[in-house]
């Protein structure tokens, strides 16, 4: 399936007047902060079941010093939202990412305009269930058409059906316990997941000037 999907995406990137910005063309640091994922496309089992009821989700990227990315992520589950904390190491050559001992085989960005969106890929395999995700990450909580385009273009070309593929409903809620957490854990860069459950529920609200809401 992975051979499968690579090979899709290699198509995409060769095809005429495709403006794809592979992760290993670019310089990580651009990749770094904090993200509102938008729009997913996914084919994980009950998505398209659940997908008009999840929010849109935050991820925080940053990078270590062994050059691993370490994502920071809150993710809308049913009527849950969870704070998890994964670190993906390296692929070589390039910057393409990957963890199999927590089940993410590839995570790569497909494209971006450096400034304010990107369109990234993840490939996960769990032990009863092998999927692969696309997702919209965005700067601010509103996408640019351009993003928008861009997202619809690479879902659709990697094969995802209409109804695997959604916007998040506008509430910010779950996507700001990413960056409350963020906040509170700059100091400590390896946080317990004992920490980040009470970050999670005791997080001190967003300052005015943060472009962070307490929602």
């Amino acid at each position: 399936m992975l051979a499968v999907l690579l090979t899709a995406l290699l198509a995409l990137v060769s095809a005429p007047r495709t403006q794809a910005v592979w992760l290993g063309r670019l310089d990580p640091q651009q990749l770094l902060g904090p993200w509102y994922v938008l729009a997913v496309a996914s084919g994980e089992k009950g998505f398209a079941l659940e997908k008009a009821t999840k929010n849109i989700e935050g991820v925080v990227v940053t990078l270590t010093s062994e050059n691993h990315l370490r994502m920071l992520s809150s993710r809308h589950r049913l009527e849950s939202c969870d704070v998890n904390v994964a670190e993906l190491l390296r692929q070589k050559p390039g910057w393409a990412f990957e963890n199999p001992s927590l089940g993410v085989l590839d995570y790569r960005v497909l494209g971006t305009n450096f400034r304010d969106y990107a369109i990234v890929f993840t490939q996960l395999e769990f032990k009863d269930e092998a999927f692969s995700t696309v997702e919209l990450y965005s700067r601010t909580d509103l996408a640019s058409p351009e993003a928008m385009h861009r997202f619809a273009r690479w879902s659709k070309g990697l094969g995802f059906l209409s109804q695997q593929r959604a916007v998040l409903q506008q509430d910010l809620t779950c996507a700001h316990k990413a960056f409350r957490v963020s906040r509170l854990s700059e100091h400590h860069p390896r946080p317990t997941a004992q920490s980040l459950a009470a970050g999670a529920r005791h997080a001190a609200p967003c300052p005015q000037d943060s472009g962070c809401s307490s929602k």
